[in-house]
């Protein structure tokens, strides 16, 4: 069973984001919290590591998972162009609930599922998540619960999910909502919505308006 920290206690956050990192570098998973919902995270570029996390949600690779990311200029690293749709909606809606999809870049090495050349990424608005990013760089994180389940919004859920997966889980407290991110596909011509989330399309379109669904 994974080693459960409160991340409210300065010195268990701290103790935490260290015990999460040395984690992320040994393989193995780690629940945290995000501004939407609990999630469970890997190194994006070990595909050992995704696969565990596959098989932990108990999910296939026909949904590959998304990437979060600890800074918005950590983007432009990932992709060989950063299309002008996703530039504007990260401007207007990252940190946040919105995941882009955009081509990665080929000479990138990792396997996330059958994402076709493409990776969905967003930089989300928890300082706890964020704090972690920045120590492991950009993690393979999906919700943490097990396909067809509802979503954790406190670590406690995510424990009870996914605990015997896990090596470590960063308690931030509950989250406000069960809503998870708004993904929108910027690949194509014109940006388009794949899911409705916690951005609602109508915010969307005041940035671009030609976005669709």
């Amino acid at each position: 069973m994974a080693d459960l920290y409160d991340c409210t206690d300065p010195a268990q956050r701290a103790a935490g984001l260290d015990a999460a990192a040395a984690a992320i570098a040994r393989g193995e998973l780690v629940l945290l919290p995000t501004d939407t919902v609990y999630g469970v995270g890997a190194d994006a570029f070990s595909p050992p590591a995704v696969t565990r996390l596959l098989a932990a949600k108990n999910r296939g690779r026909g949904m590959p998972v998304p990437v979060l990311v600890g800074e918005a200029s950590t983007l432009a690293g990932l992709v060989l162009r950063v299309p002008p749709a996703a530039t504007r909606l990260a401007e207007a809606f990252w940190p946040g609930g919105l995941t882009l999809v955009v081509e990665h870049a080929p000479s990138l090495a990792w396997d996330l599922g059958d994402a076709e050349g493409t990776v969905a990424v967003r930089l989300p608005d928890d300082d706890v998540a964020r704090d972690l990013l920045r120590r492991t760089g950009p993690l393979a994180v999906s919700s943490a619960n097990r396909s067809g389940r509802p979503a954790a919004t406190t670590a406690e859920e995510a424990l009870a999910q996914l605990g015997e997966h896990a090596a470590v889980v960063l308690d931030g407290g509950p989250r406000a909502g069960s809503a998870a991110s708004t993904i929108v596909d910027c690949t194509g011509p014109v940006p388009r919505v794949l899911r409705v989330g916690a951005v609602p399309v109508d915010r969307l379109r005041e940035v671009l308006p030609e976005t669709t669904d």
